[in-house]
């Protein structure tokens, strides 16, 4: 039993989005890591889609729209000018947020534009705050009949609603109520995604960690809590440490489950150590201070850099559902380039607004179906493009690497 096979793939494939008009896209952030990322995967779901690549480098914007092909184009935007966003806006079916880091962003200058505009908008929200202060436009966007998407990158994104089907699933089969909720993370060094991803890793630490334990909310120590958890074949186990992640409260609040936390690691192991450091020598405010972090971010690339040469950017996702019964249930997501892996996640976002039947509002991503995403099994399934493991409704023991056995074929 312990050696079953596990399918790459629970979803059918589904065919791409085929519109009868070209749907106009504008990836702000465009030139980053994650935004060209979801540029290159959308040109593959929606190849009629007319791209808009949006930033402040206008040589390395050329290239990526020079890249995608005769539908794309570069244009400049300033993000933290609302009326430059605005401009760019115009005549737009969708707008994909991508220029991060959130954290510590005072305003919500692409969402209120896109409110102003009645455009479509998506983001990759990865900070707590930013995505309730993004949640609080929900009755401007249903005023103005816009839909808008927070959180909706790999994780959080996909990984909301791994734990939303999840949770459904338990459900409807009644093998339980859903007790505890834990999403775990690993990457290898940065994952290859850029500054970006390190100046994010850097800010967190700055954040005390919101999970909720039996329905209280509770406050614990950045990159404290660790854990060793076994990502399955091609990853195996690692070590993981708690951080301040939007999807623990959108998943108590959406989903009702009582006991939700995150934990994140990455390889190579010193990096856990340093992570941990920082947290405990820096002081708060000086990790809270987006301008300090830039400099931080600045003297600790290179040798990131060159980590990431060696360690590679493999990306793994592991959600744990407790139930009342004592049956537990996994999904588990793992691909070998992070950088490949968050375009295809957002892009998969992406078609599901471009494709329709999301209703006006701001949502999170484990909202109910026909609410924030049409069909999870669709968007799971173009996620997933080219993972090396992907399962859901799993027990633990058919993907863990070495399953503990207590006799007569039976695993824990």
């Amino acid at each position: 039993m312990a050696g079953a096979a596990v399918s790459p793939n629970p979803f059918p494939p589904s065919p791409s989005f085929l519109p009868s008009i070209k749907p106009r896209v504008i990836i702000l952030g465009g030139t980053g890591r994650v935004g060209a990322s979801t540029a290159a995967a959308l040109s593959r779901l929606c190849p009629s889609a007319h791209l808009v690549v949006a930033g402040r480098n206008r040589e390395k914007g050329a290239a990526i729209a020079s890249k995608l092909g005769e539908n794309a184009e570069f244009v400049w935007v300033n993000v933290d000018d609302i009326y430059s966003i605005q401009a760019a806006l115009e005549g737009m079916d969708l707008v994909v947020h991508s220029a991060g880091p959130f954290q510590q962003e005072e305003k919500c200058n692409v969402l209120e534009a896109a409110i102003f505009s009645k455009t479509t908008y998506l983001d990759v929200c990865d900070d707590t705050n930013y995505a309730w202060k993004a949640k609080s436009f929900h009755e401007k966007a249903v005023a103005a009949g816009v839909t808008a998407l927070t959180t909706s990158g790999i994780y959080p994104g996909v990984s909301n609603v791994m734990a939303a089907e999840l949770v459904r699933m338990a459900r409807s089969d009644n093998i339980g109520e859903p007790e505890r909720l834990r999403f775990f993370y690993y990457t290898a060094g940065s994952g290859g995604a850029g500054p970006t991803i390190l100046a994010t890793s850097f800010l967190l630490l700055g954040e005390d960690v919101l999970a909720y334990n039996n329905g209280k909310q509770i406050k614990l120590k950045p990159y404290s809590g660790m854990l060793t958890i076994d990502f399955g074949k091609g990853v195996g186990k690692k070590d993981v440490f708690l951080l301040n992640l939007p999807e623990v409260r959108s998943a108590h609040e959406i989903l009702g489950v009582p006991t939700v936390s995150a934990r994140f690691g990455t390889a190579p192991f010193f990096w856990n150590w340093g992570m941990e450091a920082l947290a405990s020598i820096v002081p708060a405010n000086i990790l809270r201070d987006k301008m300090k972090v830039g400099q931080l971010v600045r003297l600790f690339d290179p040798f990131v850099r060159a980590i990431d040469g060696i360690a590679g950017e493999r990306v793994s996702m592991r959600v744990d559902l407790d139930c009342t019964n004592g049956r537990s249930t996994l999904g588990l997501f793992t691909h070998k380039q992070l950088s490949v892996s968050v375009g295809n996640a957002t892009a998969a976002f992406a078609m599901a607004l471009l494709e329709g039947g999301t209703q006006p509002g701001v949502w999170f991503p484990e909202q109910p179906e026909g609410i924030a995403v049409e069909a999870r099994g669709k968007l799971l399934e173009r996620a997933a493009e080219g993972t090396s493991n992907f399962v859901m409704n799993k027990q633990p023991w058919m993907v863990e690497t070495n399953p503990k056995e207590v006799g007569l074929g039976i695993y824990l």
